[in-house]
């Protein structure tokens, strides 16, 4: 038996949610998708997920949420962080933070799938704990009747996270990369049976800079003055991955990029 899932990445404000809102149920049923995991760490202004925007978000559709470097932004969303059965915190943040390290979908269709994040060390500020270790010490407190694990790498340097593609390959169903929101072209299934891209691409304004007001931002890098880098709002788009698995082995069969266009139009 397959199971269909659908990774999304880094909802980036306003145009972001009205991505999901609009985008994502349409893409659900036409693709016959199970159970879809969301990034959200950008949904506030770009920065960072409030508990009202945790509740919009999981009625468009999320069964999963990631975070990210963004992850506590808002102190409001601790509590729900807490609470929360569906969304998770990097799982190489201290031991102390606030957050679940892993979480669990049980699909409509009766297979568990289960999802994992990771933050990057290269380029990334502050510096978190080994993420190759942190990963290995969750996947080992994963009940193994559960075959079906993702894995978000949240990440800088494109070295790193194939690095981690490596690692996993075969101990995973899928590893995607996120945070950069420039979608790669190096989805592939690895020889073990790993489903793996490099970044998914953000899903919000693509006439931007990573979802910026262009014009702001090529003020700030010319002039070297900072100013506020205000979220874009043109050329919406949902992006992500669907992937396919076995759910007797949790190996991949396909992947797939996703970009939704023209959502700009919707109601």
């Amino acid at each position: 038996m397959e199971l269909k899932l659908l990774c999304v990445g880094d909802v980036v404000g306003s145009p972001g949610r009205r991505a999901l809102k609009n985008g994502l149920a349409p893409l659900v049923a036409d693709r016959g998708i199970d159970c879809v995991i969301v990034n959200a760490e950008n949904s506030a202004a770009g920065s960072g997920l409030t508990a009202d925007l945790y509740e919009k978000i999981v009625s468009y559709g999320a069964d999963l949420i990631t975070l990210g470097d963004h992850i506590y932004r808002r102190r409001e969303i601790i509590p729900v962080l807490e609470q929360s059965d569906r969304m998770v915190r990097p799982a190489n943040l201290p031991t102390g933070a606030p957050g679940h390290q892993y979480a669990i979908c049980h699909t409509r269709v009766g297979h568990d799938v289960a999802v994992v994040s990771i933050m990057g060390r290269l380029f990334m500020k502050p510096l978190y704990d080994c993420p190759f270790a942190a990963v290995d010490r969750v996947l080992a407190r994963i009940d193994k009747s559960v075959r079906i694990v993702v894995v978000d790498v949240h990440a800088e340097a494109t070295s790193e996270k194939i690095a981690m593609g490596w690692h996993l390959d075969g101990r995973v169903s899928v590893l995607f990369g996120t945070h950069t929101h420039v979608a790669t072209a190096d989805e592939r299934v690895l020889p073990r049976g790993t489903a793996y891209i490099t970044d998914v691409g953000m899903t919000g304004p693509y006439d931007s800079v990573l979802g910026r007001d262009k014009q702001r931002v090529l003020g700030c890098m010319i002039s070297g003055v900072p100013i506020s880098l205000d979220v874009a709002t043109d050329d919406v788009r949902l992006c992500g991955i669907i992937v396919t698995v076995d759910t007797t082995t949790g190996n991949a069969r396909s992947i797939e990029r996703v970009c939704v266009k023209d959502l700009d139009a919707c109601p």
